[in-house]
């Protein structure tokens, strides 16, 4: 099958139908969307540099703070699957612009807040809810172009993400030094406002390829696509680890730094320095994406199954780095634990929606990432922030972190038995070939 961005026919979607794609436009899509993604994640990280600042200014204890991203991550799950549904039916160009220009302002507006309930309007419902309709539309577009390139696609996306945390660990930590905590949700809302009226003027929809032409000619219902979906085991098994992954990534960005700058615990650092657990651990996870991609893309070839061999062993060795951060004393220590962590992080997730679109038919894609998203949310997101923050305001900053990077290690043993059992149970049997077939329906395998 030939490169979707060699078609000269825009999707219908676009109502472009005559108009030529460029072969290269594929790439200038990738940086489009990369940057969105960058935005919406370093909008969301914003909060976690400034814990303590937000809870001083507003009066928020450890707990009542800790619903702030489980009402953020509540959202997402209720609103990921309404926007895959929306992304399979409609403009997937017009729903990433404006929710980017939507959400970036609300990420500006929650520097404004008086108390818990602005920071939860602007922060947790408002812009969480533009980032849950980003993804499904996201993930699908990117996928509609890369076709025989969509790992190294997704790998490159999928570290937008880690340089969004980085970039605002560092910033923000800075501006709210110098100017306050207000001022760096403000700068990081206004630069996406900015791009989001550079989206409306380079992005494209996709063209269809033969399975998507499909689609569009039939759009499946809603239980449809959910039936579909929970009759592919490999899909839920993977829907387990990716909650694993959720769970531990809402603690780590959320409570670490404040764990590190506890003025009663044995690290005392400053906002800047605490950005540390940002820093080391995203450069590790980058790096490891960056370079995953181009080698999942080069060994699944030969090895269809060893993106879940990949995924396994990275949760699976994810759990003791995870379990050395919370019992190291040594900075040094923390750092390198931190910055493994990342690696393991990154390769299970370069791999996450390529795993998902290898067993899920081309139709039902922008409602499979929805689905897999809320349940990860609702679940994961939701529980482990406040479990953490429960225990903190109770035995203290220290012993509640502590406990909390125990049970992210739990977590990670959890989803890497997942994936062993799809490996070896039940993705021989669901994987498609390209063209959105069961192998096993064409070859008896």
């Amino acid at each position: 099958m030939s490169d979707v961005s060699d078609r000269s026919d825009y999707s219908a979607e676009s109502g472009n139908t005559n108009m030529k794609t460029p072969k290269t436009y594929k790439w200038e899509l990738l940086l489009w969307l990369s940057l969105a993604f960058f935005t919406h994640q370093a909008g969301r990280a914003v909060l976690g540099i400034v814990v303590p600042d937000v809870q001083r200014d507003l009066g928020l204890s450890d707990e009542l703070m800790g619903w702030v991203p489980a009402c953020l991550s509540i959202v997402l799950g209720i609103m990921i699957p309404i926007s895959g549904i929306l992304g399979d039916r409609y403009s997937r160009k017009w729903i990433i612009t404006w929710t980017l220009i939507i959400g970036s302002a609300a990420t500006a507006l929650a520097g404004a807040s008086v108390g818990f309930f602005t920071l939860v309007l602007f922060y947790s419902v408002t812009s969480a809810t533009c980032e849950a309709m980003y993804a499904p539309s996201g993930y699908s577009l990117l996928a509609s172009f890369h076709k025989e390139t969509r790992a190294v696609a997704m790998s490159v996306h999928q570290s937008a993400l880690y340089i969004g945390v980085m970039t605002c660990g560092v910033l923000a930590a800075m501006i709210a030094d110098h100017w306050g905590w207000r001022w760096s949700f403000a700068a990081f809302g206004l630069f996406g406002v900015l791009l989001g009226f550079v989206a409306i003027f380079r992005l494209k929809d996709a063209p269809h390829d033969e399975a998507e032409a499909a689609g569009a000619r039939d759009k499946p219902g809603v239980l449809e696509s959910v039936r579909a979906l929970v009759r592919i085991p490999s899909a839920l098994l993977l829907t387990v680890a990716f909650t694993a992954i959720v769970f531990v990534n809402n603690i780590y960005w959320f409570w670490v730094p404040k764990y590190l700058q506890d003025p009663e615990g044995m690290f005392r650092m400053s906002k800047t320095q605490s950005s540390g657990a940002f820093t080391y651990h995203v450069i590790a996870a980058m790096i490891t994406i960056l370079c995953g991609g181009f080698i999942t893309d080069r060994f699944v070839t030969r090895d269809p199954k060893f993106r879940l061999r990949l995924q396994a062993a990275a949760m699976l060795l994810g759990a003791p780095a995870l379990y050395m951060v919370g019992t190291s004393t040594a900075v040094v220590m923390v750092w390198v634990f931190c910055a493994l962590y990342g690696v393991f992080r990154g390769l299970f997730e370069i791999n996450t929606h390529t795993s998902l679109f290898d067993v899920v038919p081309a139709r039902y894609r922008a409602t499979a990432v929805g689905l897999l998203t809320m349940t990860g949310f609702l679940v994961g997101g939701t529980v482990g922030p406040w479990l953490v923050g429960f225990h903190m305001k109770r035995i203290g900053t220290e012993a509640g972190m502590q406990l909390g990077f125990k049970l992210m290690a739990a977590a990670y043993v959890i989803g890497g038995v997942a994936m062993l059992a799809s490996l070896l149970f039940t993705f021989q049997r669901d994987r498609l070939d390209a063209d959105g077939v069961k192998k096993h329906e064409n070859h008896g395998n």
